[in-house]
Protein backbone atom coordinates (compact mmCIF):
# COMPACT_ATOMS: atom_id res chain seq x y z
CA UNK A 1 0.00 0.00 0.00
CA UNK A 2 0.99 3.70 -1.12
CA UNK A 3 1.68 5.11 2.22
CA UNK A 4 0.94 8.52 1.06
CA UNK A 5 -2.55 8.05 -0.28
CA UNK A 6 -5.05 9.92 1.96
CA UNK A 7 -7.31 7.25 3.15
CA UNK A 8 -10.07 8.00 5.85
CA UNK A 9 -9.05 5.23 8.40
CA UNK A 10 -11.42 3.57 10.50
CA UNK A 11 -9.27 0.57 12.40
CA UNK A 12 -11.52 -1.77 13.69
CA UNK A 13 -10.13 -4.17 16.33
CA UNK A 14 -9.80 -7.80 15.84
CA UNK A 15 -10.57 -8.73 19.10
CA UNK A 16 -14.22 -9.68 20.70
CA UNK A 17 -14.75 -8.03 23.97
CA UNK A 18 -15.81 -10.61 25.51
CA UNK A 19 -12.69 -12.36 25.09
CA UNK A 20 -11.06 -14.50 27.79
CA UNK A 21 -7.96 -14.76 26.40
CA UNK A 22 -4.75 -14.61 28.59
CA UNK A 23 -2.49 -12.44 26.48
CA UNK A 24 -2.93 -8.48 27.00
CA UNK A 25 -5.31 -6.90 24.78
CA UNK A 26 -3.54 -3.88 23.45
CA UNK A 27 -0.23 -6.40 22.86
CA UNK A 28 -2.59 -8.91 20.42
CA UNK A 29 -3.85 -5.75 18.71
CA UNK A 30 -0.56 -4.62 17.76
CA UNK A 31 0.61 -8.01 17.01
CA UNK A 32 -2.33 -9.96 15.17
CA UNK A 33 -2.80 -6.58 13.21
CA UNK A 34 -5.42 -3.97 12.27
CA UNK A 35 -8.43 -4.62 9.50
CA UNK A 36 -8.16 -1.30 7.42
CA UNK A 37 -11.55 -0.50 5.65
CA UNK A 38 -11.53 1.36 2.53
CA UNK A 39 -14.33 3.07 0.99
CA UNK A 40 -17.28 1.55 3.04
CA UNK A 41 -17.47 -0.54 6.24
CA UNK A 42 -20.49 -2.70 6.34
CA UNK A 43 -21.51 -3.63 10.17
CA UNK A 44 -24.48 -4.96 11.89
CA UNK A 45 -25.86 -1.80 11.96
CA UNK A 46 -24.61 0.65 9.99
CA UNK A 47 -22.83 1.32 6.34
CA UNK A 48 -19.55 4.03 7.48
CA UNK A 49 -19.67 6.32 4.66
CA UNK A 50 -16.92 8.47 6.75
CA UNK A 51 -14.74 5.33 5.44
CA UNK A 52 -14.20 6.43 1.87
CA UNK A 53 -10.92 6.45 -0.32
CA UNK A 54 -10.08 10.45 -0.13
CA UNK A 55 -7.63 10.49 -3.12
CA UNK A 56 -9.85 8.06 -5.09
CA UNK A 57 -13.48 9.26 -4.66
CA UNK A 58 -13.57 11.77 -1.96
CA UNK A 59 -15.70 12.20 1.41
CA UNK A 60 -18.96 10.92 1.05
CA UNK A 61 -20.95 13.73 2.77
CA UNK A 62 -24.17 12.77 1.56
CA UNK A 63 -23.59 9.30 2.88
CA UNK A 64 -22.96 10.61 6.13
CA UNK A 65 -25.69 12.63 6.26
CA UNK A 66 -28.20 9.45 5.27
CA UNK A 67 -26.96 6.88 7.71
CA UNK A 68 -27.24 10.03 10.76
CA UNK A 69 -30.72 10.65 9.53
CA UNK A 70 -31.81 6.70 8.88
CA UNK A 71 -30.20 4.94 11.71
CA UNK A 72 -29.17 7.55 14.86
CA UNK A 73 -32.71 8.00 16.25
CA UNK A 74 -33.64 10.89 18.82
CA UNK A 75 -30.71 12.71 18.67
CA UNK A 76 -31.16 16.32 16.85
CA UNK A 77 -28.29 17.62 18.45
CA UNK A 78 -25.63 14.71 17.72
CA UNK A 79 -27.00 14.26 14.66
CA UNK A 80 -26.60 17.81 13.53
CA UNK A 81 -22.66 18.79 15.18
CA UNK A 82 -21.57 15.82 13.90
CA UNK A 83 -22.66 15.97 10.35
CA UNK A 84 -21.12 19.52 10.40
CA UNK A 85 -18.23 19.04 12.25
CA UNK A 86 -16.75 16.10 10.28
CA UNK A 87 -18.16 17.41 6.90
CA UNK A 88 -16.23 20.71 7.33
CA UNK A 89 -13.41 19.71 9.19
CA UNK A 90 -13.08 16.98 6.01
CA UNK A 91 -13.29 19.95 3.36
CA UNK A 92 -10.82 21.51 5.16
CA UNK A 93 -7.52 20.66 3.58
CA UNK A 94 -5.27 22.58 5.72
CA UNK A 95 -6.73 22.14 9.74
CA UNK A 96 -5.20 23.32 12.20
CA UNK A 97 -5.28 20.93 14.71
CA UNK A 98 -7.37 17.13 14.95
CA UNK A 99 -11.25 17.35 15.15
CA UNK A 100 -12.04 16.19 18.92
CA UNK A 101 -15.12 15.42 19.45
CA UNK A 102 -16.78 14.19 23.46
CA UNK A 103 -20.06 12.27 23.35
CA UNK A 104 -21.72 11.82 26.40
CA UNK A 105 -25.27 9.85 27.17
CA UNK A 106 -26.78 7.45 28.75
CA UNK A 107 -26.07 3.49 27.31
CA UNK A 108 -28.41 2.44 23.99
CA UNK A 109 -28.81 5.90 22.97
CA UNK A 110 -26.66 5.60 19.48
CA UNK A 111 -23.00 6.65 20.80
CA UNK A 112 -22.11 3.28 19.47
CA UNK A 113 -23.34 5.07 16.02
CA UNK A 114 -19.37 5.03 15.28
CA UNK A 115 -17.44 1.31 15.48
CA UNK A 116 -15.62 1.10 18.39
CA UNK A 117 -11.74 0.84 18.36
CA UNK A 118 -10.39 1.01 21.88
CA UNK A 119 -12.70 -0.11 24.69
CA UNK A 120 -10.65 0.90 27.83
CA UNK A 121 -12.05 -1.48 30.04
CA UNK A 122 -11.05 -4.31 27.35
CA UNK A 123 -7.99 -3.17 25.87
CA UNK A 124 -6.12 -1.03 29.00
CA UNK A 125 -7.64 -3.70 31.73
CA UNK A 126 -4.74 -3.17 34.21
CA UNK A 127 -3.54 -0.09 36.04
CA UNK A 128 -0.26 -1.32 37.04
CA UNK A 129 0.31 -1.70 33.20
CA UNK A 130 0.15 1.79 32.75
CA UNK A 131 3.27 2.84 30.97
CA UNK A 132 3.30 0.07 28.95
CA UNK A 133 -0.07 1.01 27.57
CA UNK A 134 1.19 4.71 27.26
CA UNK A 135 3.85 3.76 24.87
CA UNK A 136 1.84 1.00 22.73
CA UNK A 137 -0.58 3.33 22.30
CA UNK A 138 1.62 6.46 20.76
CA UNK A 139 3.30 4.47 18.65
CA UNK A 140 0.30 2.30 16.87
CA UNK A 141 -1.23 6.25 16.78
CA UNK A 142 2.04 7.34 14.87
CA UNK A 143 2.08 4.30 12.67
CA UNK A 144 -1.59 4.88 11.31
CA UNK A 145 -1.06 8.57 11.21
CA UNK A 146 1.87 7.40 9.20
CA UNK A 147 -0.07 5.42 6.70
CA UNK A 148 -2.77 7.81 6.47
CA UNK A 149 -3.22 11.27 7.21
CA UNK A 150 -6.89 11.33 7.14
CA UNK A 151 -7.04 8.98 10.14
CA UNK A 152 -9.59 8.46 12.78
CA UNK A 153 -9.56 6.87 16.60
CA UNK A 154 -12.17 6.18 18.24
CA UNK A 155 -11.91 5.73 22.26
CA UNK A 156 -14.83 4.11 24.25
CA UNK A 157 -15.88 4.01 28.11
CA UNK A 158 -13.02 6.87 28.41
CA UNK A 159 -14.26 7.61 31.75
CA UNK A 160 -12.52 4.15 32.83
CA UNK A 161 -9.38 4.47 31.48
CA UNK A 162 -6.66 3.95 33.98
CA UNK A 163 -5.58 7.16 35.05
CA UNK A 164 -3.11 8.87 33.20
CA UNK A 165 -3.70 6.96 30.18
CA UNK A 166 -5.51 9.88 28.17
CA UNK A 167 -2.19 11.96 28.64
CA UNK A 168 0.12 9.63 26.36
CA UNK A 169 -2.96 11.14 23.65
CA UNK A 170 -2.97 14.55 24.82
CA UNK A 171 0.53 15.50 22.21
CA UNK A 172 -1.59 14.35 19.67
CA UNK A 173 -4.77 16.58 20.24
CA UNK A 174 -2.86 20.50 19.95
CA UNK A 175 -1.90 22.09 17.76
CA UNK A 176 1.10 21.01 16.52
CA UNK A 177 2.48 21.47 13.72
CA UNK A 178 4.31 18.12 13.48
CA UNK A 179 4.91 16.13 16.13
CA UNK A 180 8.30 13.15 15.50
CA UNK A 181 7.84 14.65 12.15
CA UNK A 182 4.17 13.14 11.25
CA UNK A 183 1.38 15.92 11.54
CA UNK A 184 -2.05 14.72 13.18
CA UNK A 185 -3.97 17.84 12.27
CA UNK A 186 -6.15 16.07 9.65
CA UNK A 187 -7.02 13.45 12.05
CA UNK A 188 -10.02 12.69 14.07
CA UNK A 189 -10.21 11.76 17.85
CA UNK A 190 -13.32 10.70 19.15
CA UNK A 191 -14.36 10.21 22.92
CA UNK A 192 -17.28 8.07 24.15
CA UNK A 193 -18.87 7.76 27.70
CA UNK A 194 -21.77 7.86 30.07
CA UNK A 195 -20.23 10.76 31.98
CA UNK A 196 -22.46 13.62 32.24
CA UNK A 197 -25.87 11.15 31.47
CA UNK A 198 -27.69 12.55 34.77
CA UNK A 199 -27.43 16.10 33.59
CA UNK A 200 -28.54 15.36 30.10
CA UNK A 201 -31.42 12.89 31.13
CA UNK A 202 -32.49 15.73 33.82
CA UNK A 203 -32.35 18.76 30.88
CA UNK A 204 -34.68 16.25 28.71
CA UNK A 205 -36.91 15.58 31.66
CA UNK A 206 -37.30 19.60 32.46
CA UNK A 207 -38.00 20.13 29.05
CA UNK A 208 -41.23 17.30 29.08
CA UNK A 209 -42.22 18.28 32.42
CA UNK A 210 -42.87 22.08 31.06
CA UNK A 211 -44.46 20.75 27.62
CA UNK A 212 -41.57 21.63 25.22
CA UNK A 213 -40.92 19.56 22.37
CA UNK A 214 -37.12 17.74 23.37
CA UNK A 215 -36.28 19.36 19.47
CA UNK A 216 -36.01 22.90 21.11
CA UNK A 217 -33.07 21.33 23.43
CA UNK A 218 -29.66 22.93 21.90
CA UNK A 219 -26.25 22.54 22.59
CA UNK A 220 -26.68 25.33 24.56
CA UNK A 221 -28.42 24.00 26.84
CA UNK A 222 -25.66 21.42 27.54
CA UNK A 223 -22.65 21.99 26.23
CA UNK A 224 -21.05 24.01 29.15
CA UNK A 225 -22.49 21.63 31.79
CA UNK A 226 -21.40 18.97 29.51
CA UNK A 227 -17.44 20.11 29.52
CA UNK A 228 -17.07 20.28 33.58
CA UNK A 229 -17.56 16.76 33.09
CA UNK A 230 -14.41 15.85 30.81
CA UNK A 231 -12.59 13.37 32.01
CA UNK A 232 -9.42 15.29 31.83
CA UNK A 233 -9.41 19.47 33.11
CA UNK A 234 -6.40 19.87 30.48
CA UNK A 235 -8.01 18.82 27.56
CA UNK A 236 -10.60 22.18 28.07
CA UNK A 237 -8.43 24.15 29.46
CA UNK A 238 -5.82 23.99 26.45
CA UNK A 239 -8.84 23.72 24.08
CA UNK A 240 -8.06 20.82 22.76
CA UNK A 241 -11.78 19.12 23.03
CA UNK A 242 -13.81 20.85 19.92
CA UNK A 243 -17.11 19.64 20.64
CA UNK A 244 -18.87 17.98 23.64
CA UNK A 245 -22.20 16.11 21.98
CA UNK A 246 -25.05 15.30 24.03
CA UNK A 247 -26.88 11.84 23.04
CA UNK A 248 -30.28 12.30 25.00
CA UNK A 249 -31.96 9.88 26.88
CA UNK A 250 -34.80 7.95 24.21
CA UNK A 251 -38.34 7.92 24.33
CA UNK A 252 -40.49 4.82 23.41
CA UNK A 253 -40.85 6.09 19.52
CA UNK A 254 -37.76 5.97 19.19
CA UNK A 255 -36.56 2.64 20.34
CA UNK A 256 -39.89 1.87 17.74
CA UNK A 257 -37.62 3.64 15.05
CA UNK A 258 -34.82 1.23 16.59
CA UNK A 259 -36.64 -1.90 15.79
CA UNK A 260 -37.74 -1.21 12.54
CA UNK A 261 -34.10 -0.51 11.50
CA UNK A 262 -32.74 -3.31 12.89
CA UNK A 263 -35.65 -5.52 11.66
CA UNK A 264 -34.40 -4.07 7.80
CA UNK A 265 -30.45 -4.51 8.49
CA UNK A 266 -31.17 -8.37 9.00
CA UNK A 267 -33.78 -8.89 6.45
CA UNK A 268 -36.59 -8.52 7.85
CA UNK A 269 -39.81 -7.24 6.75
CA UNK A 270 -40.49 -4.13 9.23
CA UNK A 271 -43.62 -4.45 10.89
CA UNK A 272 -44.78 -1.49 13.48
CA UNK A 273 -46.82 -4.57 14.75
CA UNK A 274 -43.74 -6.47 15.57
CA UNK A 275 -41.65 -3.46 16.53
CA UNK A 276 -44.51 -2.88 19.40
CA UNK A 277 -44.64 -6.20 20.80
CA UNK A 278 -40.75 -6.13 21.26
CA UNK A 279 -40.64 -2.65 23.55
CA UNK A 280 -43.71 -3.80 25.20
CA UNK A 281 -42.30 -4.80 28.50
CA UNK A 282 -39.21 -2.32 28.68
CA UNK A 283 -38.94 -0.43 31.30
CA UNK A 284 -38.31 3.38 31.96
CA UNK A 285 -35.42 5.42 33.62
CA UNK A 286 -38.25 7.47 35.59
CA UNK A 287 -40.73 5.25 36.41
CA UNK A 288 -43.62 8.15 37.75
CA UNK A 289 -43.26 9.69 33.96
CA UNK A 290 -42.77 6.55 31.79
CA UNK A 291 -40.94 8.88 29.58
CA UNK A 292 -37.25 7.77 28.84
CA UNK A 293 -36.61 3.97 27.88
CA UNK A 294 -33.51 2.74 30.21
CA UNK A 295 -30.98 1.50 28.31
CA UNK A 296 -32.46 2.75 25.03
CA UNK A 297 -32.08 0.93 21.65
CA UNK A 298 -29.31 -1.83 23.26
CA UNK A 299 -31.14 -4.50 23.91
CA UNK A 300 -33.58 -4.24 21.00
CA UNK A 301 -31.91 -6.91 18.57
CA UNK A 302 -31.87 -9.68 20.94
CA UNK A 303 -35.30 -9.05 21.79
CA UNK A 304 -36.20 -9.38 17.91
CA UNK A 305 -36.08 -13.21 18.41
CA UNK A 306 -38.03 -13.80 21.83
Amino acid sequence: MNTRKQHILLLGILLCSGSNQAIEPLSALLATGIGVFYNYLVSPKIVHHILRDYEGTGFNVAGLKADLGNKLFGQHIASDIIFKAVSGFMDNEHPKKPLVLSLHGPTGTGKNFFFHMFSATHHFPHPSEIVTYKSQLQEWIKSNVTNGERSMFIFNNVDKMPPGLIDSIKPFLSHHIQLDRISFQKSIFMFLSNVGEDVITQTALDFWNKGRKREEITLKDLETSLSQFSNDQSLIDNNMVDFFIPFLPLEHRHVIQCVMAEMKAIGFQPDKDVAHRVVRDISYVHHSENVFVNSGCMTVASRLYI
